[in-house]
């Protein structure tokens, strides 16, 4: 018996001995596991989700759009187009044959100041012999075109009224890519509608063509009937105005386009205090660095401007810039294309002076450059680029009248041997003096109206083109 309990004890201990051994020789930590499975799934969960929220929750719209929707109105153009019919003339004499009819458009539009100052886009606008607009109380007025501007998309109505709700200017240039926005429309005449999505990219040139086109674009829902409308940011501040959709299908499907609010601004203060629009050049003419431009030029940068001449008497000239700088920066604003530096110098007038940072070399310098009057101007109607010609022009010429064209970006034009420095005398029958004169001449045309344009080519020799 004696024996038989020394066998168990002996037992008992070596296998106590061989745990210990185990535990302490062979068996990992279990604190170093318990920490990194704690550890990881903690940093996920954290940067991920509860983060996440947090951002979500504190995302407030309503604040913007109580602030938003009774400042924007729905406008009704109401135009008139006179159809002739030849034979019912040739038949039944002169006056037959006349036929109006009423067109009826609709878009939105941003009261700006508690006296009825509106903003919209100028498409809405274009050809209306009559203007309603419609606040989003139901009131009703009657609305006057104070001014507009073409080459911005952007015109300013007047109605009638006062202590009007409204909406302030925002900073456009400080918007970024990413920030929550709110479109607000009234398309259908009922009341304001509001949608949200984020800045998806600034800059935006619809064309791709090097036009001066610099639109912000959001994926917030815009449809037919809201150009004009807001685009406003939490604050409710207005940082765009929204103009264009890009579709295949006339509606929504994820990009829409407004003009900057910097932009809408400067047009509606030149139209207000000279009663015209002020354009500004630097004096440069280029193009958006590329990775094809970088290889071709031997350099390793793919981001600016690349200047391949700077104009004579210009205030790139006179500030030291010249062929082959490259700009990157003008008063703090990336310069990565045509449109980022179009877009920003849309919201200066003559004589306004700008920083620019540019590359010589590989080295950055910068300079302090005075800005001119833009004598060349884009009718992208024609898609051509005209100067204007003073006397001294006119009469080395031999000729009265007409603008010098400068650029070209009409491919048929090209093609039938149009070239820089052709001069536009007439658009039909109507002396052409000033590019001033052919944006009337073209605005104030009938709807499907021909221009017949009469030109001098390099010879001198008269050459008459149909745009239909």
């Amino acid at each position: 018996m004696k024996k038989l309990v020394s066998i168990v004890l002996f037992s008992a201990l070596g296998g106590a001995m061989t745990l210990s051994a185990y535990k302490l020789f062979i068996e990992k930590p279990q604190a170093v596991i318990e920490k990194s499975i704690k550890t990881n799934p903690a940093v996920v969960q954290t940067t991920y989700s509860k983060n996440a929220v947090k951002s979500f929750e504190n995302t407030d719209f309503t604040v913007a759009a109580e602030k938003t929707l009774n400042a924007v109105v729905h406008v009704k153009n109401t135009s008139v187009e006179v159809v002739r019919d030849p034979f019912s003339g040739f038949f039944y004499g002169q006056g037959n044959g006349v036929k109006k009819f009423s067109q009826v458009g609709m878009g939105s539009g941003v009261i700006i100041s508690p006296d009825g100052y509106i903003v919209t886009n100028n498409h809405v606008i274009r050809n209306a012999t009559e203007l309603e607009v419609t606040l989003n109380n139901k009131k009703v007025y009657k609305a006057k075109v104070i001014g507009s501007d073409s080459n911005n998309d952007i015109a300013l109505l007047k109605i009638d009224a006062n202590n009007l709700p409204h909406i302030v200017f925002g900073d456009s240039d400080a918007v970024k890519v990413g920030e929550w926005v709110l479109a607000v429309g009234n398309p259908y005449n009922l009341t304001s509608t509001v949608t949200a999505g984020i800045i998806s990219a600034k800059g935006r040139d619809l064309d791709g063509n090097g036009s001066t086109d610099s639109f912000l674009q959001t994926d917030a829902a815009v449809n037919p009937g809201n150009s004009g409308g807001a685009l406003v940011n939490s604050r409710g501040e207005l940082v765009g105005i929204n103009t264009a959709i890009s579709s295949q299908t006339g509606s929504f499907i994820g990009y829409s386009f407004a003009v900057p609010s910097n932009i809408a601004k400067k047009v509606v203060e030149d139209i207000m205090e000279y009663g015209n629009v002020q354009k500004a050049a630097l004096g440069v003419s280029g193009i958006a660095m590329t990775n094809e431009l970088a290889n071709k030029l031997g350099i390793d940068f793919t981001e600016g401007f690349y200047i391949s001449l700077a104009n004579d008497n210009s205030g790139a000239k006179k500030a030291g810039l010249k062929t082959g700088d490259i700009i990157t920066q003008v008063d703090n604003i990336k310069i990565t294309s045509f449109a980022d530096l179009t877009g920003y110098l849309n919201t200066k007038r003559p004589n306004d002076v700008v920083n620019v940072i540019y590359l010589r070399n590989g080295a950055e310098k910068n300079t302090n450059v005075k800005l001119t009057k833009l004598t060349i101007n884009a009718v992208t109607t024609l898609g051509l680029g005209l100067e204007n010609l003073n006397n001294k022009e006119l009469n080395n010429l031999k000729i009265d009248n007409g603008v010098r064209i400068e650029n070209i970006t009409n491919q048929e034009l090209l093609h039938y041997g149009v070239q820089k420095g052709y001069i536009i005398t007439s658009i039909n029958n109507q002396k052409v003096n000033s590019v001033d004169d052919v944006n009337k001449i073209i605005s104030n045309r009938d709807k499907g109206e021909v221009l017949y344009i009469v030109m001098r080519n390099l010879n001198g020799e008269v050459e008459r083109y149909i745009f239909r």
